[in-house]
């Protein structure tokens, strides 16, 4: 330990102690909009454990996160679509908060790339083949791409490939 009382060397800990401890912090510092969605985020986390009837490992937890900011999204163009830019701004600085949580997001070239993977790995060739490309993407993507952005690319990338009857002469 050091003179200030604190570990030199920061143990590892779950994504879950992460967040409570984050939580006590954002009490202390007074900080609203960290408190607030951290907690929402726990409750979620506590909720899913109950369902589930174990501790969820940081990969299920990641997933909780993953799904309050796909909440907080979809809140927010609720919010701006009904003019209410007050809780557009809360809504957003629970989003940022939340976003800290996640992994580095895929550009959309990683995306692609990734999916062009799958695609030759499954062997897809045409729109119809989306069934066995997005389990596969979802799993292997989980937290770095929200399911609508990679749903978009494996809709292009497959039309693209043909898989249609249409002649255009």
């Amino acid at each position: 330990m050091d003179a200030g009382g604190k570990r030199r060397y920061p143990v590892p800990v779950g994504l879950k102690e992460q967040l409570q401890r984050d939580l006590q912090d954002a009490m202390r510092q007074q900080d609203e909009p960290r408190k607030i969605a951290i907690r929402l985020t726990l409750t979620a986390i506590k909720m899913s454990e109950v369902e589930k009837g174990s501790e969820l490992d940081d990969a299920a937890v990641l997933t909780q996160i993953a799904k309050q900011v796909k909440q907080r999204r979809e809140s927010i163009d609720a919010y701006k679509k009904a003019e209410r830019q007050d809780l557009v701004a809360q809504e957003e600085s629970e989003l940022a908060v939340l976003q800290t949580y996640l992994p580095k997001q895929l550009s959309r070239e990683e995306l692609t790339q990734a999916v062009r993977e799958v695609v030759d790995e499954t062997g897809a060739t045409g729109p119809r083949d989306k069934g066995k490309v997005m389990p596969i993407l979802i799993k292997r993507l989980a937290g770095r791409a929200e399911g609508r952005e990679i749903n978009e690319v494996v809709m292009e990338l497959l039309g693209s490939l043909g898989g249609t009857n249409e002649d255009h002469d």
